[in-house]
């Protein structure tokens, strides 16, 4: 490792990896007006997606529509390149309604490395990063594996599962990344020197079934959306309705429950040969049977890789078995017969951080200028790993620009969860978004991400100033068609009547507003129109706003109080040098979890756990004294 290279270039920021944390840390920092260069082990790894073709899902397409309207790259990168599209969730109400979309897998790495080779401002580069530099707790640059020198003011590590990485099945122990590729083993130690704690984490992915071998006529079809909504909100709509292709499901059964179980002790899940601890909201087929052993059968989604591939993924049956019972398994589903493995299912374990000393804008606190996103921050799902990228990718920018860096917070977005889960609580495995996790999720629609984060996006200056106006003019026609249609009087004519009794709802007995016919639970502000005499031509998304502000008000309004009381909490800020064993009458427990997370505002540290509400209040007495 000591070799000498003569190369010694400068950039503003360097970016350590080019999975979906990588592509958007990349391009923020780029379009924001910083030279910067992208490292990656191989090119053909850009924006990969190892594990399940799709992008989206229950919580995960509120991240792809808040990393759209922020200036990121994912949700036009999907609508270029889906294969099928459906929007989760649609019996419940919109706060967790959830679009979700099959990728083609080579389409969308690919279509997403051209975006990265045209972006002004930036360089992608093949090498391995194996030394972060720093000097005095600040960074000065990365030296790669060939011994070249790359100066840099920042640097994001963006590794994802890649660090000291090791894919194992049953016996098998591969010392490689995702997919076979090459893993990188040197960088862990340079970050050890630099006072980061590393510990390890194991993902996993199923076995890749040829599409021939499958029998069809046994399997239940999964059909797409008919009407297709995009993720980006600058997609047109009429662009994305496409021939679709279709999934397919089937069921495990007892019998392969049985394989399962016989075999355990060949699983190196089991056996003890894995070190890294799982993620528990992704389980694999082994823990399934194990945990759940009351279930006769589980679900599984045949889901097709690409238009141009026989490569089938078998969601739902991620496993670590030994090649033999993997076949034994899969042929024992309904439908998988006969069927023929391309590629082994395996498990992952791999480098990770504890999250806890990285700052809310994703900086390590001991580090200045190192920044860090995606799965390398403990987390799960190329979603979180993107929501994470475009946030260091964007704070690392605003660093070198010397300008106050960028925090979302609880109340802002589901980014802003993400990351605050991440630094103030004690994630002993991999962490993966949910909507329960968001307590304002009313407020944190996706339909409404444009309105929330636009603004921030154009403030950071990665959305156009034509972009922000089109929003903030959606804004004011939301604002106005509300004031109208809670005004509008509607009679207890034969024709309103007509139309109440077709929809199934109590005809008037005396006039009415439009306002008040929408909040009715099985009327809608579309279903309405033939007696909005008035009703201006507004587009979908203006009328989306206007139905769901109208019809959950009430509920919207005492969750904006909550949030009130939120911010009163994250405005208290705590300073930098704050010495915690000068505070007297706080708990032990509580002195030692505020010196690990140093939160940054009294809100941050009420929800460190091991941080009672009576800490809390010495606290606020100890800052008030401090003030006086």
């Amino acid at each position: 490792m000591n070799k000498i290279n003569s190369i010694n270039e400068s950039y503003d920021i360097v970016v350590i990896g080019a999975g979906h944390a990588g592509c958007e840390a990349a391009l923020a920092a780029a379009r924001m007006g910083l030279s910067t260069i992208l490292f990656t082990i191989s090119i053909e790894s850009i924006a990969m997606m190892p594990c399940n073709p799709n992008i989206g899902g229950s919580s995960k397409g509120h991240l792809v529509r808040e990393i759209d309207a922020l200036g990121g790259e994912m949700g036009k990168n999907i609508d270029h390149t889906f294969i099928q599209s459906k929007m989760l969730n649609q019996s419940k109400g919109p706060a967790v309604h959830s679009l979700r979309a099959q990728a083609d897998k080579e389409e969308y790495s690919r279509r997403m490395r051209q975006v990265l080779y045209k972006q002004d401002r930036l360089t992608v580069r093949q090498g391995e990063v194996v030394e972060v530099l720093a000097k005095d707790g600040i960074i000065t640059g990365v030296k790669t594996y060939s011994g070249a020198t790359y100066h840099c003011k920042a640097v994001v590590l963006c590794t994802g599962t890649y660090l000291k990485s090791r894919c194992l099945y049953g016996d098998v122990i591969q010392k490689t990344g995702p997919n076979g590729l090459q893993s990188a083993n040197y960088l862990s130690e340079s970050l050890k020197s630099l006072g980061i704690e590393l510990h390890r984490f194991k993902t996993g992915t199923p076995a890749r079934i040829d599409k021939n071998s499958i029998d069809f006529s046994q399997l239940e079809e999964q059909y797409g959306d008919e009407v297709v909504v995009p993720f980006s909100f600058s997609t047109d709509p009429e662009d994305v309705q496409i021939d679709q292709v279709s999934c397919w499901l089937t069921y495990t059964n007892e019998h392969t429950h049985d394989i399962i179980r016989e075999n355990l002790h060949r699983s190196p899940m089991y056996s003890g040969v894995i070190e890294g601890t799982g993620a528990r909201y992704c389980p694999s087929i082994e823990d399934k049977v194990v945990k759940f052993s009351d279930r006769n059968r589980h679900q599984v989604f045949i889901e097709p890789e690409g238009l141009y591939t026989n490569e089938m993924y078998i969601a739902g049956m991620s496993s670590s078995m030994p090649e033999d019972v993997q076949y034994e398994m899969y042929r024992s589903v309904k439908g998988l017969e006969h069927a023929k493995i391309i590629r082994n299912a395996y498990a992952i374990e791999y480098d990770c951080i504890n999250p806890s000393q990285l700052d809310p804008t994703l900086q390590f606190q001991s580090v200045k200028g190192l920044f860090s996103g995606g799965q390398f921050n403990g987390s799960s799902g190329y979603e979180e790993a993107a929501g994470q990228g475009l946030i260091a990718g964007i704070n690392a920018a605003l660093y070198v620009q010397g300008k106050e860096l960028l925090i979302l917070d609880r109340s802002e977005a589901y980014i802003g969860v993400l990351i605050d889960d991440l630094v103030t609580k004690e994630n002993m495995e991999p962490y993966r978004m949910m909507t329960s996790r968001a307590e304002y999720r009313l407020i944190l629609r996706q339909d409404n991400a444009d309105l929330r984060l636009t603004k921030k996006g154009y403030q950071v200056g990665l959305v156009t100033e034509d972009v922000y106006n089109k929003v903030k003019e959606k804004e004011k026609l939301v604002e106005q068609e509300i004031q109208r249609v809670e005004q509008y009087h509607i009679g207890a004519t034969k024709e309103v009547q007509d139309l109440l009794i077709k929809h199934g709802s109590t005809p008037l007995k005396t006039g009415t507003t439009l306002a008040e016919l929408i909040r009715r639970p099985e009327l809608n502000y579309d279903i309405l129109q033939d007696i909005d005499k008035d009703r201006p031509k507004l587009s979908s998304g203006v009328r989306e706003q206007v139905n769901i502000n109208i019809k959950y008000e009430g509920y919207i309004k005492r969750q904006l109080k909550q949030v009130e009381q939120f911010k009163k909490l994250e405005e208290k800020k705590i300073p930098e040098d704050l010495n915690y064993d000068e505070v007297g009458s706080l708990r032990i427990e509580a002195k030692q979890k505020l010196k690990m997370f140093k939160p940054i505002s009294i809100g941050q540290a009420s929800r460190i756990s091991g941080v009672s509400p009576a800490d809390i209040s010495v606290l606020l007495i100890y800052l008030e004294q401090l003030r006086r």
